[in-house]
C-alpha cells in the first residue's frame, strides 16, 4: 500500500521547551530512509533549545508548503510557560500550521503536537490522539480523541500519542510511501517493535 501524498519536502517545527524525543526520533528514522528532512523554526534562529536542555539548530525557517510538517509537543504535562502549552496560547505557531494545512501540506502531530494542531482548529470533529496527560484537553478543543490508538491517521492530518509513539508515526509514514517492508527493515535496524494500534480512517488516500 502506498501513499497518494508526496514525502518529498519534509519539515519538523522546532521551538524553545519541545520534547526532545519528539524530534529526535522521527528525524532520524526519515533520514535514514532516504528522505529530505529538515528542522525549522517561525524565524531564523541560531538555536533552540528543548524541555531537557538540549539545543538544537534549525537549518532553515518554516516553508510555505512543505509536503509533510511534523509538529511536536513537550511540556505540556509540567504546565510549562515554555514549549506546547505556551505556544498554544501565543496563537502563532498553531495560526501558521493552519496555514500549511490550507496550502497543502499533510500535519503530522508527535505527542502534545496534536495540541498546536488543534489550537489551529484542525481537528474540530476530527479523530486524533495525543499524549495521555493532555487527552481531555485535546477532547476539548473539538477532537475525537482515540486513546486506544498509537497513531491516528486521517488522511491530511495525523497525530501519535505520548513520546516514543513518534518512532511509529514515522514508520507508519514509510509504509505509507514506501510498502510495509521498507517501514519492517527500518524498524528492524533501529531494533524497534513496530507497534500498534494505528487508526486509519476514511479520509486516508
Amino acid at each position: 500500500m502506498t501513499s497518494t501524498h508526496a514525502m518529498r519536502s519534509i519539515e519538523i517545527l522546532v521551538f524553545d521547551g519541545l520534547d526532545e524525543l519528539d524530534i529526535v526520533a522521527p528525524f532520524e528514522i526519515l533520514v535514514s530512509s532516504g528522505y529530505d528532512v529538515k528542522l525549522v523554526a517561525l524565524a531564523q534562529r541560531d538555536e533552540v533549545v528543548g524541555a531537557h536542555g538540549m539545543a538544537v539548530k534549525p537549518t532553515g525557517v518554516l516553508g510555505s508548503r512543505p509536503d509533510l510538517l511534523i509538529v511536536p509537543g513537550g511540556g505540556w504535562a509540567a504546565k510549562a510557560a515554555v514549549g506546547a502549552r505556551g505556544e498554544v496560547q501565543r496563537g502563532v505557531i498553531p495560526a501558521a500550521i493552519a496555514d500549511r494545512h490550507a496550502a497543502g501540506s499533510r500535519i503530522a502531530g508527535v505527542c502534545t503536537g496534536a495540541m498546536l494542531i488543534a489550537a489551529g482548529g484542525l481537528l474540530r470533529g476530527r479523530p486524533a490522539v495525543t499524549h495521555r496527560s493532555a487527552l481531555e484537553d485535546l477532547r476539548e478543543l473539538g477532537a475525537v480523541v482515540h486513546p486506544e490508538a498509537r497513531v491516528v491517521d486521517d488522511g491530511d492530518v495525523l497525530t501519535s500519542g505520548g513520546v516514543t509513539s513518534g518512532i511509529d508515526l514515522a514508520l507508519h509514514l514509510i509504509e505509507l510511501d514506501r510498502g510495509r517492508e521498507a517501514a519492517l527493515s527500518e524498524a528492524a535496524r533501529i531494533e524497534h517493535e513496530f507497534r500498534g494500534p494505528v487508526l486509519r480512517t476514511g479520509n486516508t488516500g
